[in-house]
């Protein structure tokens, strides 16, 4: 049994249809307009007024040398995690040789793709991270050209620390455009950028749509709303580091929705009353409260398996567990972007740099799919390769498939193989 103490009184922050109907015009534009279109929609919604969205290497030696040492450190520290995991998950990947029955050999190969598109959006928080978390491992992946984007912060271009990222984890160019225009000059190749043939990272609903739209044009990672956060707590937690971490993630915008899952009424009570008192005080208290007022939820449930059970329905992009059995949670839970078992394992941690990657299913779509990860920049492509003896004993029986579907053809390249393989003495 499930009882609700608080629960969302909103389901989506936007008007789909008309961001549907915006972005299909801007696309369109775009696709018959080219670069000319870019540079009004740059102008227009970024006011870039250069001609240049190339971030030149001046600029990026000027940023390197007016950041804080202790900044460069940190973003050192942060790729390092990264992409030292990201490493350890592609030595995971192995390539596949077999020989199936005598004379037929298969396998697979895994092959990085050509060019790589890295959004990192801008808005009220500039996500640094995002850099790392995408040019990072796309170059760990062995990327060919890396291609970074971010808006414009002002008439020099992208916002430093940004900058800085992008160059630190590997793109070979950097570009100060953002929004629907970025996801498109990448895809279709504008302003001196290769076409890519996939672009990754997060964004407002326009840049998700755009993403929508875009597929097939080239490939993306998935299709990121606003970022979610779930906790799973019971009376072995304080409240207190309860409602800090729902308010952390609940500040990234005022349509982010946080949910807390318990077995314990009274530790669902005290959350409650704790999430009003730190909102007095917290720094960006001004979105959080918006997204916890519209989009936050707190359910008592009446066991674990209940818990794991209404957690796997929500399949949350953060889902953060602190338990007295964490290790139950952690065997038993299925539908979640990126899991983080214990109090002490903040979801701060994944978003900017312990290792694992930020870029997150959201939406439910953790149902089906993991986060971004360095497979992703990786084709597995299968190759086949056979004897004339294996091939001659196959032949038939692809001979007979091909006919039972009408596709004579087929059959006759079949046919043709199993008479020129025949031993000499059937001949």
């Amino acid at each position: 049994m499930r009882t609700y103490l608080k629960k969302s009184s909103q389901r989506e922050g936007f008007d789909r249809p008309a961001v549907e109907a915006a972005v299909s015009k801007m696309l369109s534009d775009i696709r018959e307009n080219g670069d000319d279109a870019i540079q009004r929609y740059a102008r227009d919604l970024d006011n870039w007024k250069s001609s240049e969205f190339r971030m030149s290497e001046d600029r990026i030696r000027q940023v390197e040398r007016m950041l804080p040492e202790t900044f460069k450190e940190d973003i050192k520290f942060a790729l390092q995690q990264v992409q030292d995991f990201a490493k350890a998950q592609r030595d995971t990947m192995a390539e596949l040789n077999i020989e199936l029955r005598p004379g037929a050999h298969m396998g697979h190969r895994h092959i990085p793709i050509k060019v790589a598109g890295c959004y990192t959006p801008g808005g009220k928080y500039p996500l640094v991270a995002g850099s790392i978390m995408s040019a990072g491992v796309a170059a760990v992946a062995g990327v060919g050209t890396i291609v970074g984007c971010a808006p414009p912060k002002d008439s020099d271009g992208v916002y430093p620390q940004t900058l800085y990222a992008f160059h630190a984890a590997g793109a070979h160019e950097i570009f100060a455009i953002g929004g629907v225009q970025a996801l498109a000059a990448m895809a279709y190749g504008l302003v001196g950028m290769p076409p890519s043939d996939l672009i990754i990272g997060p964004g407002n609903p326009y840049v998700a749509e755009a993403k929508r739209q875009l597929f097939g044009v080239c490939g993306i990672d998935q299709l990121a709303g606003p970022t979610e956060t779930l906790i799973i707590a019971d009376d072995s937690v304080p409240a207190s580091l309860v409602a800090t971490d729902l308010l952390g993630q609940a500040e990234h915008g005022p349509d982010s929705p946080c949910w807390l899952i318990t077995t314990s009424r009274r530790l669902a009570e005290e959350v409650l009353r704790e999430i009003e008192t730190q909102l007095k005080t917290l720094p960006t208290r001004e979105v959080a409260q918006k997204a916890w007022r519209d989009y936050g939820e707190v359910v008592i449930v009446e066991s674990k398996e209940e818990a794991v059970e209404l957690a796997d329905e929500y399949a949350s992009e953060h889902l953060q567990v602190m338990t007295s059995d964490d290790e139950y949670y952690l065997a038993n839970l299925s539908n979640y972007g990126s899991l983080f078992v214990g109090e002490a394992t903040t979801v701060a941690y994944g978003d900017k740099g312990v290792g694992t990657n930020h870029i997150l299913p959201t939406g439910r779509a953790a149902r089906y799919t993991g986060g971004l990860w360095v497979g992703k920049f990786l084709k597995t492509v299968t190759w086949q390769r056979l004897t004339p003896d294996a091939s001659r004993q196959i032949a038939p029986v692809i001979s007979r498939i091909s006919e039972s579907e009408g596709m004579l053809a087929h059959a006759i390249t079949a046919d043709v193989r199993y008479a020129k393989y025949a031993p000499k003495n059937e001949t």
